[in-house]
């Protein structure tokens, strides 16, 4: 019951923040912002969401709509006519003149008795808005997951752009060192032009590494909905917090609280009753009516001919070419596909909570081991670091230890970043994606 609560809360903010007066006070230029801070923002510009929320304003109309036939309907309408002599006799005899004619008429209308079609188009119109809001939170679900992999990708990118940098300048300082080794004797040429390809290699890969931090970055505006955002900072959470939960709770809080299931449910329901409102096809109307009309040569003449008219009309639907029967049979075809859909994305979520467990539990066993193997990296790049300063270590030792040192490190951030993007995914997969402290802002 409370995620249901926190769900329709955030729906309210989705649905009643206006759109223009927070856009250009979002983000200012030089501001550092969290991933609770991106995540609210994708909830307020994304236009994937804001799509949706206008689909729950059309259902919401809907609602109104099919209530409409509760109600009376009143209809008035007016009429001018020339009539020419030839076409105009009076009980004296023809007219030779031509006259006016002046026509008006009022009329109401009201459903007595329709043995709850009405009631029934309502209900289907009701559960349609159901399924809709259950839709925007869906894609609301849906945006923030492409959030946190987009802010995790942009921690990731540059976690890397660091590394390269600290490689440049270990190959730089090497390059010295080879140099200065070279100048008295102590070392051959090979070692200092061994060192200067090594540091442009190290050089070309912290360029591409900064290409990457900008293409993460710009996925990232993307993701919450604003490609052109000023230059902003945000801050680095990609650090390891384990995530306990069994496959058995995560698959229990996705039946239970995923959009989409809920979605797929109201309209499942929605077509067992356009079922029921089919087959009241067969049944009779019962209608009441009543109106006021007016004909006269003049506007205002007291002498003009009035009358009026109040009844109700049975109609009862003898035959209709097998038309009813044929709604009945397509409703229930309908709704036969709906319930096939919905054991179908039944299964996937199954299928996607399994995945996004294990993906989880193999990132985290990673994640260990991964900094294990970084401090050996360190510890073996000393070494040869070491045997170098020595004199009795070659470039090559040292190359090879700065690379697998490199590669180590870059190996120990993608664990990291696997870890978070595989928390986020089994988060989805059961409902979950919004954080609390933006359900609490909520």
């Amino acid at each position: 019951m409370k995620y249901y609560l926190i769900s329709a809360i955030i729906l309210l903010l989705v649905l009643i923040t206006p759109f223009e007066a927070v856009a250009d006070e979002l983000i200012n230029k030089g501001d550092s912002i969290n991933l609770e801070k991106c995540m609210e923002i994708a909830l307020l510009r994304h236009p994937g969401i804001i799509a949706s929320k206008n689909t729950v304003n059309a259902n919401q109309g809907r609602i109104g709509q099919a209530s409409a036939n509760y109600y009376p309907q009143l209809n008035w309408s007016a009429g001018y006519k020339r009539l020419s002599a030839e076409s105009k006799t009076t009980p004296s005899g023809t007219n030779t003149a031509d006259t006016n004619q002046y026509t008006s008429s009022l009329s109401l209308n009201q459903n007595i008795y329709d043995f709850g079609k009405t009631s029934s188009q309502v209900t289907i119109q009701e559960l349609n808005l159901e399924s809709s809001r259950s839709d925007l939170e869906n894609i609301s679900e849906q945006v923030l997951l492409n959030v946190k992999k987009s802010y995790y990708g942009v921690l990731q990118a540059r976690r890397n752009r660091g590394v390269a940098n600290e490689t440049v300048k270990q190959f730089e300082q090497h390059l010295e060192q080879a140099k200065g080794f070279y100048e008295v004797g102590t070392k051959p040429r090979f070692d200092v032009t061994k060192a200067e390809v090594d540091l442009s290699n190290a050089r070309l890969g912290l360029i591409k590494s900064e290409n990457a931090l900008k293409i993460a970055v710009a996925n990232l505006n993307n993701a919450i909905g604003l490609p052109d955002a000023p230059e902003y900072s945000i801050e680095d959470n990609l650090t390891f917090q384990s995530f306990p939960i069994t496959f058995e709770e995560a698959l229990s809080e996705a039946y239970k609280y995923r959009p989409d299931i809920r979605s797929i449910s109201a309209k499942v329901r929605a077509a067992e009753y356009s079922i029921d409102l089919t087959e009241k096809g067969f049944y009779p109307l019962i209608t009441g009516n009543a109106a006021y009309n007016w004909t006269g040569e003049s506007l205002g003449s007291i002498n003009d001919n009035k009358s009026w008219n109040i009844g109700a009309t049975l109609s009862f639907p003898i035959f209709s070419g097998y038309s009813t029967t044929y709604q009945v049979e397509e409703s229930s075809a309908n709704l036969s596909v709906l319930k096939a859909n919905e054991e179908l994305l039944r299964q996937n979520v199954f299928l996607e909570v399994q995945q996004a467990y294990l993906n989880l539990h193999e990132a985290g066993e990673r994640i260990p081991a991964a900094e294990l193997t970084v401090r050996q990296a360190e510890e073996n790049r000393d070494i040869a670091k070491g045997r170098y300063d020595a004199g009795v270590g070659s470039p090559i030792e040292v190359t090879d230890a700065e690379t697998v040192l490199t590669n180590a490190k870059t190996t120990y951030i993608q664990a990291l970043y696997d870890y978070k993007i595989s928390q986020a995914n089994i988060e989805k997969a059961m409902g979950k994606s919004r954080s609390k402290k933006l359900d609490d802002r909520s």
